[in-house]
Formats: C-alpha cells, sequence, structure tokens
C-alpha cells in the first residue's frame, strides 16, 4: 500500500507540473527569446566596435549573445514553478566557471548580457530594450574619448658610465621605475613613461649616448603590451 501510495502521489505531482508548463504562453516564450535575440546582437555589435584590447575573440563574443538568450530561457523556467526555481537554483550553484577573464571591462558585458537575459525573461521587454541601449551608447561614447596621456614601457640596457646621463634623460620626460636588474657588466631598467603625444625622440636620445647598448619603447596598456 505505501508504495503505491508514493507512486500515486508522484503521478499527482508530475500532472500538477504538467498542468502549471501548460498555462505557459508561447506568445511569451517567442517575445522573451527574440528580445534577448536582439540586445545579444546588439551586444555582440558594441564589443566589437568597442573592443580596445590586443586579440579579438569571435567566440567570447558570440558567447554574449548565447548567454542572453539562455539566462531568458532559465528565468523563463523558473516563473512557472516555485519547487522547479528553487531546484534550478541548487543546481546553478555547483557550476564552476573557470576561463580567465583578463580584462575588467569583459565582466561587465557578462554582467550586462546576465541582465538583459533576466529582463527578457521576466517580460520586462522595455527595461531590456531601452536600458541596453543607453549602456551601449554609454560604452560607445567612451571608448572613443580621446586619452590624453598614452603609457608605454621604456627598455634600458646600459653600463655604469650611462647611468647619469640616463637619469637626465628620464628627468625630461614622466615616468616611474617598474623594475632594474644589475649585472656584473650591465644594468636593465624597465621604466612606465607617460607620454601626452607620440613624439619619442627622447628614445633615440638614450641611445645615443655612450654606453647604452639598447634602448626600447614598447606601447603598454596595463594589462597587456602591444
Amino acid at each position: 500500500m505505501a508504495d503505491n501510495f508514493n507512486f500515486q502521489d508522484i503521478i499527482k505531482k508530475s500532472v500538477l507540473n504538467l498542468e502549471a508548463f501548460r498555462n505557459i504562453s508561447y506568445i511569451d516564450v517567442f517575445l522573451g527569446l527574440l528580445s534577448s535575440f536582439i540586445v545579444g546582437m546588439f551586444i555582440y555589435w558594441i564589443y566589437r566596435k568597442a573592443f580596445r584590447g590586443v586579440v579579438y575573440s569571435y567566440n567570447y563574443n558570440v558567447s554574449f549573445v548565447l548567454m542572453t538568450m539562455i539566462t531568458a530561457l532559465v528565468i523563463m523556467t523558473i516563473s512557472t514553478n516555485i519547487v522547479l526555481s528553487l531546484g534550478m537554483v541548487g543546481a546553478l550553484s555547483i557550476v564552476r566557471f573557470r576561463t580567465a577573464v583578463k580584462d575588467p571591462l569583459d565582466i561587465v558585458y557578462m554582467f550586462w548580457a546576465i541582465s538583459a537575459g533576466i529582463a527578457s525573461g521576466a517580460k520586462l521587454y522595455p527595461i531590456a530594450l531601452l536600458g541596453s541601449l543607453i549602456i551601449g551608447i554609454t560604452i560607445l561614447w567612451l571608448s572613443r574619448r580621446k586619452v590624453k596621456e598614452q603609457l608605454f614601457l621604456l627598455i634600458i640596457r646600459h653600463s655604469d658610465q650611462a647611468t647619469d646621463e640616463v637619469k637626465l634623460q628620464l628627468s625630461k620626460v614622466k615616468h616611474r621605475l617598474k623594475s632594474k636588474t644589475v649585472r656584473k657588466e650591465f644594468t636593465e631598467l624597465t621604466v612606465e613613461v607617460r607620454l601626452v603625444d607620440d613624439n619619442t625622440a627622447f628614445v633615440d636620445r638614450i641611445s645615443e649616448i655612450s654606453g647604452v647598448q639598447d634602448a626600447s619603447l614598447v606601447n603598454y596598456t596595463g594589462d597587456y603590451a602591444q
């Protein structure tokens, strides 16, 4: 009897869950996925236009579109049943993402895609569309602002006799010592230099100093060297 009762109880719960899913409007599902797709493609376009890193990843950009749509689908699923929503939250809590995010701005795009997916899945289409439009315009405006100072890494290898002259030339530009390696025959300096314009004539003057073996200037963006 106990087994029969448990089996009947499971059948009743399954029927109730099916009845809950029958109340879903397919039009709402279509509109939710369509809204998330439009926003996801907009994020894709903004990321491609505003990208200022070294290596552009097409697959990483496409993941924003899929992330927006999948998030909307999850929100529409858990909104139909509170028991299912708790189970979904528990299942998602054990997921671990190990992809390294090198640019902090990429985290902003990920959070934007998830937020837009939540809004689309919750039928808040104006918030998803209008909010994404404002965010996209803001990112484009910020990405096109002219940077007043450019960062460079200046790597100098020189002998002891050129130390004073190298310091004199470095004092003429805004700089900060990043590392210094002293060996038996030479000293290697890595200096962060800030330039208002692209005037790099000082590098030639340093290279011409007697005792300087090499002087290299590398464009520096904080996390990457170009």
